[in-house]
């Protein structure tokens, strides 16, 4: 049986005190799952694994049940594969390589947002902030980081966002995720 790497990005954990999930015990609990490979990066709720099953939707929400059994608390979690996360990168329309990594976000979508959702978002008005909406990505260039970005607020926002859960992760992370997630 073949296996796929995936990485599992895990909503709001380990933030301000909240929602506190020991990397460990994620560890565990993705073991008990089944899933191989389990490795965490960092505290902020990024893991990768190796699993047989096709359907990242499908292990997110297993992932979520699990996690709720656990903790006693609900976490939106996020699956993709190996290959969606170089595909995220190679798509980057900003020039990564030049750039801190604090100052480049993508916030990963559960779903594909409509381009009538960030209508209302005036991007000159930002500047020199600028975001572009890729394949269940939205890209974020915030040169002063995401703690001081008006922008980020903006595509945060629940019209923005409403029915779709996201999770921002730094350029950084992103290439560390890509880098463990890698066949």
């Amino acid at each position: 049986m073949t296996t796929k790497k995936y990485a599992a990005l895990l909503r709001g954990i380990n933030v301000g005190g909240a929602k506190k999930v020991p990397m460990a015990e994620l560890r565990e609990v993705l073991a008990g799952l089944g899933l191989t490979g389990v490795q965490t990066y960092l505290q902020s709720g990024n893991a990768v694994f190796a699993s047989p099953e096709k359907d990242p939707a499908a292990l997110a929400r297993e992932l979520e049940r699990a996690v709720e059994a656990r903790f006693g608390f609900a976490v939106a979690c996020l699956v993709v594969d190996g290959e969606y996360l170089r595909a995220v990168v190679e798509a980057c329309p900003f020039p990564a390589a030049e750039l801190e990594g604090r100052q480049l976000h993508a916030t990963f979508l559960s779903a594909q947002p409509g381009e009538e959702r960030f209508a209302p978002i005036d991007g000159p008005s930002y500047l020199p902030e600028e975001y572009r909406v890729g394949d269940r990505v939205v890209y974020l260039y915030a040169p002063d980081g995401l703690g001081r970005s008006k922008l980020g607020e903006a595509l945060h926002k629940p019209a923005v966002l409403k029915g779709i859960d996201a999770t921002t992760r730094n350029w950084n992370t992103v290439a560390k995720l890509v880098e463990l997630t890698a066949d």
